[in-house]
């Protein structure tokens, strides 16, 4: 992630095509996180590493097609660019299929539900279900997450391909709280674990005071499609009750019509 106090160094992770008009499209674009509303020229022109009156000129391609709106003078993330994400097919049947079955297990349990996909090493939340103050916790839809130290990326890792968990081992287990899952030995004994109890728990690793269960997704033909996740203040979370509520919600899930 880049932080606010830093600029990109330009063409990052884009090789040769950072030069391309594509190239440079894509840097404008990617300036935004998830938690920005509208960035200046200025801004993004220190995000990117772009000129400015290069990003002018970009923004205002983009803005006529809709991937960019002014506010001011400023920019923001357009409704095309919205729609265009929403189109994704795999997460969008995903995403359909599994918001009925989010709201029944979140009327039932009264805690937040959350929808996670794998996208490379990281977690993507496409879905997520609260009411009253918990809506306002950080999970939000298209927010990462790591894979080794939340319950939807154990219990995605436990059924990956070894490939996929030896890359996360190799890298960097960041450390979010002190509760966080940082030893690789530790993190290979809890997938075992995962696949033994077919779900996935971490407490407080992710955020001091709550802890989260987690449960994979599969398609009926055993495809691993994400997971589904439950959020809960510590004090109060009653980890084989959630777990068992969960793996009820996603074993009715994967014989759904719309995931066949």
């Amino acid at each position: 992630m880049i932080m606010a106090s830093q600029a990109r160094p330009y063409g990052e992770g884009l090789g040769q095509g950072a030069n391309s008009v594509l190239g440079k499209v894509r840097l404008i674009l990617e300036a935004f996180r998830l938690d920005d509303v509208d960035l200046s020229l200025s801004e993004l022109s220190r995000r990117t590493g772009i000129s400015k009156a290069s990003v002018h000129r970009l923004a205002q391609e983009l803005l006529d097609w809709g991937m960019l709106e002014r506010s001011g003078q400023e920019y923001r993330l357009g409704m095309r660019a919205f729609e265009l994400g929403s189109r994704v097919p795999r997460y969008r049947v995903l995403r359909d299929a599994a918001r009925p079955f989010m709201e029944s297990l979140q009327f039932t349990t009264k805690e937040v539900v959350l929808l996670y996909v794998r996208d490379g090493m990281e977690l993507l939340c496409l879905e997520k279900i609260a009411s009253g103050p918990q809506a306002a916790r950080p999970s939000r839809i298209a927010r990462r997450a790591p894979l080794h130290c939340t319950s939807s990326g154990k219990a995605i890792l436990a059924y990956s391909p070894a490939s996929v968990v030896e890359e996360v081992l190799a890298g960097e287990l960041a450390r979010l709280t002190p509760s966080t899952t940082i030893a690789p030995g530790l993190l290979v004994e809890q997938l075992s674990k995962v696949r033994i109890n077919r779900y996935a728990t971490e407490m407080e690793e992710v955020a001091q005071g709550y802890c989260s269960v987690g449960v994979p997704i599969f398609s009926s033909s055993d495809f691993l499609l994400g997971a589904l996740s439950i959020v809960a203040p510590t004090f109060r979370a009653d980890v084989p009750k959630l777990a068992h509520a969960l793996l009820a919600t996603t074993s009715r899930l994967s014989r759904s019509s719309m995931l066949n």
